[in-house]
């Protein structure tokens, strides 16, 4: 499971005109605290950036699932509810639970969320899927532990 933190980094983007504008852009980096957000943030984005560049806000962010697709380039928020029964009531309980899903467009990122679901047997309510500012994502992995540690 992941631990995501949303970073947002501020600096000068050149645009396709030739000016130069001052962007601010969030990456999600999976990570432990917001020190480890921040450092890891840095080196993720170093290689991309040229010149200065700052990290202008870090929060944590909560998705329940995360589901990546390489073909696609766009990050999309899908908002679900779980139903379930409360047995000493007999009513209907809903919880909330939001999904970050990888898709080239809204309908594809719907049919994920829902192919995901099949899986399951649990009964849900697709609330809201909207797409998402988010740049890029870093996942933790065991070779970026591998780097680190050299």
């Amino acid at each position: 499971m992941y631990n995501w933190f949303e970073c947002k980094v501020r600096y000068d983007k050149m645009l396709e005109s030739g000016m130069q504008k001052t962007v601010t852009e969030p990456y999600l980096v999976d990570a432990l605290s917001f020190t480890e957000a921040e450092s890891r943030i840095i080196e993720e984005i170093k290689p991309f950036i040229s010149g200065e560049f700052t990290i202008s806000d870090i929060k944590r962010v909560k998705y329940t699932e995360t589901f990546f697709n390489e073909s696609g380039d766009r990050y999309y928020k899908a908002k679900l509810y779980f139903i379930t029964l409360d047995e000493k009531s007999g009513s209907e309980k809903k919880t909330a639970i939001n999904m970050l899903i990888q898709a080239s467009e809204l309908k594809e990122a719907v049919e994920i969320v829902e192919k995901e679901m099949k899986k399951t047997m649990i009964d849900y309510v697709i609330a809201a899927i909207n797409e998402t500012p988010i740049m890029d994502t870093f996942p933790y992995s065991a070779d970026a532990k591998k780097e680190s540690a050299a």
